[in-house]
């Protein structure tokens, strides 16, 4: 064997392992996507990833793990978390990736699955992990901007990003009206007259 022939050999269990989590990943967010989350099953995962269960139940232990991993992943590469220097472009820009994230099936999948309540405590501890883990990352965006002077101290970083992000969540979960264009922005501006209003 070469040098040349050993190099793909040494790198092949890093790139496998990676390979495996996006494709299975990939396939969770799908699942859920088309079966929802009560018939969310680690079978199909792995039938449509191309794995074996046992690979699955290796890495994620339980199927509830595996929904929260897909969520956190497909949400975390779809919302991404803006930093501008300027709270009203980070806010709309939040809220612009948000309503585009809520169009795709993936992220209306995300967005029902993390709305429903569950008898099942593994479920239910999954949607609070969700929850809190992308208000930690997104009220990062609040969190600066009291930081500049451009927030007040004090400032509520959950109620804030409810505020922002509610309204386009219900329009895509209920489905009754559009999202304009220019909806990102206004939601920016009513949240940030709101909260230095208060102050």
């Amino acid at each position: 064997m070469t040098e040349e022939d050993a190099e793909p050999i040494r790198r092949r269990p890093g790139g496998r392992a990676a390979r495996v989590r996006q494709a299975v990943l990939a396939a969770a967010l799908e699942v859920l996507a088309e079966e929802g989350v009560t018939q969310f099953g680690i079978a199909a995962v792995a039938s449509r990833a191309g794995v074996n269960e046992t690979t699955v139940y290796r890495r994620w232990g339980t199927r509830e793990k595996l929904v929260l991993d897909a969520m956190l992943a497909g949400s975390t590469e779809g919302i991404p978390v803006p930093d501008t220097g300027d709270v009203r472009t980070d806010l709309a820009a939040f809220a612009r990736a948000l309503a585009d994230y809520l169009g795709t099936p993936a992220g209306r999948a995300v967005a029902r699955a993390a709305a429903l309540s569950s008898d099942d405590p593994g479920l239910a501890e999954a949607w609070e992990t969700f929850w809190q883990s992308r208000l930690e990352m997104a009220g990062a965006i609040v969190d600066r901007a009291v930081e500049r002077g451009e927030l007040p101290t004090g400032t509520d970083t959950g109620l804030a990003l409810e505020l922002l992000c509610s309204p386009l969540q219900t329009r895509a979960l209920l489905g009754h009206r559009p999202i304009e264009p220019d909806l990102p922005e206004r939601l920016a501006d009513t949240v940030l007259d709101g909260l230095r209003g208060r102050a």
